[in-house]
């Protein structure tokens, strides 16, 4: 497996609109996920073992972001057929199991991901509240193994800076992770 990261952050870049449907049996759109102040649109699926080294993380700063003004949404795109793990069922258990405080949509047509210029798993995209690109970096220093509980939260300090300032930082290191698993 060949760890791939995604290019330097394109500020403001402008969000792909999106509807898609959640493992709560919603549909949602990007502008139903948008927060006040800004928005994070992350790509994440169920078996990739960079996503899961942070996943409680995840699910931390999400819960903590709310409280700044950030909308949450997380969305898989993998190829479900050739990777059942990732297939819609899978991916309620995984919202179930983790108490998700954001919606899990599924871009199974990978449109989505496509238009995001999606690279990996995890790839996370910062908006302002203009929905203009403002991080694309890591969640913290986290690679394969969790990381310690200590470790600097990049992800988490650029969305707080977005939603107090509507910039990211200029500094950014981008994140890591397995491909987006394309169908043939």
């Amino acid at each position: 497996m060949a760890a791939l990261t995604p290019p330097v952050c394109d500020f403001d870049w402008q969000a792909p609109e999106f509807t898609l449907p959640g493992t709560d049996g919603k549909h949602y759109s990007l502008q139903d996920v948008a927060g006040e102040k800004s928005t994070l649109v992350m790509f994440i699926c169920n078996h990739c073992p960079f996503v899961l080294a942070v996943m409680d993380k995840i699910v931390r700063d999400a819960h903590e972001l709310k409280d700044h003004g950030i909308g949450v949404v997380a969305i898989c795109s993998n190829d479900h057929v050739a990777y059942p793990a990732d297939n819609f069922d899978n991916m309620q258990l995984m919202a179930e199991k983790h108490s998700f405080p954001f919606p899990y949509l599924h871009d199974a047509e990978q449109e989505v991901a496509r238009r995001y210029e999606a690279v990996c798993t995890p790839d996370y995209f910062g908006f302002n509240k203009d929905l203009g690109l403002q991080y694309r970096g890591r969640l913290d220093a986290t690679c394969m193994n969790a990381g310690s509980e200590d470790l600097r939260r990049d992800l988490f300090e650029a969305m707080k800076q977005i939603a107090e300032t509507g910039r990211g930082p200029e500094d950014q290191i981008p994140s890591i992770g397995c491909s987006i698993k394309w169908k043939p």
